[in-house]
């Protein structure tokens, strides 16, 4: 393609892709299936090992647009985080377990995701996303520092995304 065309185009525009795999993403991360596969179906107060740059609240979405951080570098580092964050879960479960079709079928909408995302390169997003991103996928685990619960990492992952995409891809708040 034509280089800085994407740029002018508004890659400020969710792609209709992105829409459509969030709203996708939405149905599969209602309340009812993170509360079953994400809690019922654990140990009680169980947590996954996270690094602390893998956890994304709105918070930090409300803090890094503040700080003029585009929409573009943001859903980015978002969908960097919570597919990590999907990983993260399922390197704990065994194929047995009865939450790991559900992680499995969140894996595949990632991945599909990621395919939207494969088009972005470091230089299109602002340094302070980049530089995130790159220490979620550089990190060894010896930096993994935060113990988080399973549902939490989803919750967080949702809320985020409806801050995010709520508007250019039009997700009611079911």
């Amino acid at each position: 393609g034509c280089p800085g065309v994407l740029a002018v185009l508004g890659l400020e525009a969710a792609a209709l892709g992105e829409c459509e795999l969030t709203r996708l993403l939405q149905d599969k991360l209602q309340y009812e299936m993170r509360l079953q596969y994400m809690k019922h179906y654990f140990p009680i107060d169980y947590t996954v090992q996270v690094q602390y740059e893998e956890v994304l609240r709105p918070s930090n979405i409300t803090r890094l647009r503040n700080g003029t951080v585009s929409e573009v570098a943001l859903r980015y580092l978002w969908f960097h985080v919570s597919s990590q964050a999907v990983l993260r879960i399922r390197e704990v479960l065994p194929e047995k377990h009865p939450s790991w079709k559900y992680t499995q079928e969140l894996c595949q909408l990632f991945d599909a995701l990621g395919e939207e995302y494969s088009k972005y390169r470091q230089t299109d997003v602002e340094t302070v996303v980049a530089d995130v991103v790159k220490l979620i996928h550089s990190a060894g685990a010896e930096s993994r520092s935060k113990a988080v619960r399973p549902k939490a990492l989803l919750d967080n992952c949702l809320k985020v995304m409806r801050m995010l995409y709520g508007v250019p891809c039009e997700l009611g708040t079911r």
